[in-house]
């Protein structure tokens, strides 16, 4: 008998959590043990791109605490056979939990994603909450123990550490031949940054780096979108400092795979700790060198000068050296992006995910940390 999944993905943007959903609701649609779904609103955005995977999706309200219509209407899908119910916050977790309520099944689980590191509450709807849900997954060693140490009510059974991957989007429309498309000449180094455009992912460090660097050695391309009143303020040093004709900003691109792996640098540059870093995988699995900060999970699979070069966070003239040395240096970029390579294949491909994630679907009561 197959396994029912139920994503539950109720953001009204595109981002992170639906990209996890997204890639891994591609794999379970062809794999005869589940049976996969989504749930989401209205939204077109986001209904776009899960109508290309021609996964069953129900529309529902999803309006959060208030919200009754949700988990009645949601208990209906429960009644019979086994089933998974997997949301990305606490929120949804409660729509679920009455969910299962409603329908009476009890042979029906809850699973939480925690995307970025969180720091639980401490009150007694917050602790009847958590207890309610059956596995709690973190994308590191680093989430886990923060969540941890700041509740010592939570039963850490419940908790594991699946690192999450990243994979090619088949849907995706063909990426662009950058140094074509923007006239960069073959002698300057293209940089890239990508991700969600923000202070605490350390663009506005970025920019500040690179005004330390020769005009004619490089090109930086910022991929992402973020927030218009922060955007507005990165032209506005862009143009300040006379970058117009070094840095890009392309916006939100889809095929991100074909994109980084046109990149000669990358990098993330996180002044906030990073509950893992995809963008850092992404650079890993193109064999690309990158560079990064020493705040946050990075130090669980970045080892400086092995396979990336680290710096401290907020230190844009740490950055701006880390830069000089890979662009002077192209034996060490190769050398950087061979082993990060092979790293990410070794401990971060999406089969090892996938194989760690269906086996919580599979024995949601298995208490074993299935960290790899």
């Amino acid at each position: 008998m197959k396994v029912n999944i139920f994503h539950i993905v109720s953001n009204t943007y595109w981002g992170g959590q639906e990209e996890y959903a997204y890639q891994l609701l591609s794999r379970l649609i062809g794999d005869a043990r589940f049976y996969a779904e989504v749930i989401c609103k209205k939204t077109p955005t986001v209904l776009q791109h899960f109508r290309r995977l021609d996964v069953p999706i129900s529309i529902l309200p999803l309006k959060g605490m208030t919200d009754i219509d949700t988990p009645k209407r949601m208990a209906r899908m429960l009644k019979k056979g086994t089933n998974i119910i997997h949301v990305h916050t606490l929120t949804d977790a409660l729509g679920a939990i009455m969910a299962r309520r409603f329908s009476g099944n009890r042979d029906t689980r809850i699973i939480i994603s925690l995307h970025g590191i969180r720091h639980p509450k401490n009150n007694i709807v917050y602790r009847r909450l958590c207890r309610a849900i059956d596995r709690f997954v973190f994308a590191s060693e680093l989430a886990c123990r923060e969540w941890c140490d700041d509740a010592p009510w939570f039963d850490r059974s419940k908790a594991c550490v699946v690192r999450e991957s990243v994979a090619d989007n088949p849907f995706a429309h063909p990426a662009p031949d950058l140094r074509v498309q923007l006239a960069i000449p073959p002698h300057k180094v293209l940089i890239m940054f990508h991700g969600r455009l923000s202070h605490e992912k350390g663009l506005d460090t970025l920019i500040k780096a690179v005004t330390q660097l020769d005009k004619d050695i490089y090109h930086l391309v910022i991929i992402g979108d973020g927030n218009p009143k922060y955007l507005t303020e990165i032209k506005g040093i862009i143009v300040a400092n006379q970058l117009v004709r070094n840095v890009t900003l392309l916006g939100f691109q889809e095929d991100i795979a074909h994109l980084v792996s046109q990149c000669d640098i990358g990098v993330l540059p996180s002044i906030e700790p990073e509950a893992l870093g995809i963008a850092n995988l992404e650079y890993m699995r193109a064999a690309r060198p990158h560079i990064t900060t020493d705040n946050g999970a990075q130090r669980e699979y970045a080892r400086d000068r092995e396979n990336a070069i680290i710096v401290p966070p907020d230190n844009h003239r740490a950055l701006a050296a880390a830069l000089v040395e890979l662009i002077n240096d192209p034996a060490l970029r190769q050398r950087l992006g061979v082993q990060a390579h092979d790293d990410f294949e070794r401990n971060f491909n999406y089969n090892t995910f996938y194989r760690n994630i269906t086996d919580i679907y599979l024995n949601p009561e298995d208490k074993q940390d299935t960290a790899k």
